[in-house]
């Protein structure tokens, strides 16, 4: 602790406080007196005010009723390389805007971070509690050791940092302790001590606050090793309201992956604390469809995600275009890339509308192309052709041939009746201009794969 620190952080954190509740008040049709616009309504809640301090009960993350919780956000970058997209701006956005109920601050351990300014990178981290803290936000405070990749190698400059940030925000609803990013090159005993080095420390300011406990090769649960989620069923640390973390990137982890996160959720409380829809380095092509299975599975068993990353890296796996730090803009869509496009819709699905606005005009045509084929279904993808004129939005259908079911879907408002398939664009991809073609949604279905015909309209 840091008496002379503490009184000055708090009153920024109630400054910030009042502004957040200020333009949470307006937003929602309240007068920051209190008099209500046009008629009475109630702001909605901020993730922390619905669902207070989150706790383990099982496999599960439970508020305080046993009611299973899945959390939905993003991870910053490095701090030490992409602080800039982490300010007063962005943090609005990705609460107002991206609706997210979390966000992953990435603190480097190596590479510049924190082992070359302990002090500074730490107070940089009690300030970004505190303005997430604000925004009411649960955050995930990432010790993101990777090279060396042996997690004792920084035992005790982790007690250190651990100590002080859990001695100052271990008494807050929205704190979760990452206390290893991605071990590798040890075995799974080896990682499991440092675990048990570790956890003492923040309980000793912090009784119930959950902990993430990194897993062998890089987070995978020891699949990128040739083992598998059963050497943590079989050997798991002993203490409470831990859960292990998984990480994965959809476009080189597959099946095997996505079976061991099946399995494991089954018997140990899991968190995807990192994962991306492009290779495992963040980059390349976009597998949105592989992606989408790992989603449906994680909103099946209620397990809570955070996306790799918040940024305007160059590499693809960021979701600004290069550029937008620091001024944005980072609401809305002008300056994100796919991936941004793709998982901000991810994140804010079920989690209300935008005003439609005016009624689409325009004509149009469509066409399904079949993207990949497995044993008991298939993904598609839908591409949407403007007429003469500019579109400003879009409503497809079509009759499935024999029996094909759509499980899941992205950036499309869809629906089935029997065998017609209806889809509407959700308002930032409606936009098409004269005679351009665009890949506007993606489904994945069960059955065999069909391309029947498709007819669109405004």
């Amino acid at each position: 602790m840091h008496p002379s620190r503490r009184p000055k952080r708090l009153a920024g954190l109630m400054a910030v406080l009042g502004t957040a509740l200020a333009l949470a008040l307006l937003g929602h049709g309240i007068a920051v007196g209190g008099v209500p616009d046009d008629e009475p309504a109630t702001a909605a809640a901020s993730p922390v005010a619905e669902h207070g301090r989150l706790d383990v009960c099982g496999t599960k993350l439970c508020d305080s009723a046993g009611t299973p919780v899945q959390l939905r956000g993003m991870s910053t970058h490095g701090l030490q390389w992409f602080s800039q997209c982490v300010n007063d701006a962005s943090l609005d956005a990705l609460a107002t805007d991206w609706r997210a109920d979390i966000v992953r601050l990435s603190m480097y351990i190596q590479e510049g971070g924190y082992e070359d300014d302990p002090a500074g990178f730490t107070e940089r981290m009690h300030g970004l509690i505190d303005d997430a803290t604000a925004r009411g936000m649960y955050v995930i405070v990432d010790w993101h050791m990777l090279d060396p990749g042996d997690p004792h190698y920084n035992l005790e400059a982790a007690k250190t940092f651990f100590g002080e940030i859990a001695a100052e925000h271990g008494g807050q609803d929205n704190i979760f302790y990452e206390v290893a990013n991605e071990p590798n090159g040890v075995e799974w005993p080896r990682i499991k001590s440092y675990h048990e080095e570790i956890i003492p420390v923040i309980r000793r300011h912090d009784s119930d606050g959950v902990i993430l406990l990194g897993t062998a090769d890089w987070s995978s649960l020891g699949v990128s090793g040739g083992s598998d989620e059963q050497e943590v069923v079989d050997d798991p640390v002993d203490a409470s309201n831990i859960m292990y973390t998984f990480h994965f990137y959809a476009a080189s982890h597959r099946e095997e992956y996505l079976g061991a996160l099946s399995r494991a959720a089954d018997s140990i409380p899991v968190f995807v604390t990192e994962f991306g829809t492009q290779d495992y380095a963040g980059e390349g092509a976009n597998d949105f469809a592989m992606s989408q299975r790992y989603l449906d599975l994680m909103e099946s068993e209620d397990i809570s995600w955070v996306n790799w990353n918040f940024s305007d890296d160059h590499r693809s796996g960021a979701v600004f275009e290069p550029g937008t730090c620091p001024d944005g803009p980072y609401s809305g869509t002008t300056r994100l890339k796919e991936a941004g496009e793709w998982i901000r819709d991810r994140i804010r699905e079920d989690r209300g509308s935008d005003d439609p606005g005016e009624p689409p005009t325009g004509e149009c045509t469509a066409e399904i192309t079949v993207v990949d084929e497995w044993s008991s279904g298939w993904s598609g993808d839908v591409s949407v052709t403007a007429g003469e004129d500019n579109l400003t939005g879009w409503t497809v259908t079509w009759d499935w041939p024999d029996g094909q079911a759509v499980s899941s879907h992205w950036n499309a408002d869809l629906s089935e009746s029997g065998s017609t398939v209806t889809a509407s664009d959700v308002g930032w991809n409606g936009d098409i201009a004269a005679g351009e073609t665009v890949n506007a949604f993606g489904f994945v279905a069960d059955g065999d794969s069909a391309a029947p015909t498709v007819e669109c309209g405004a």
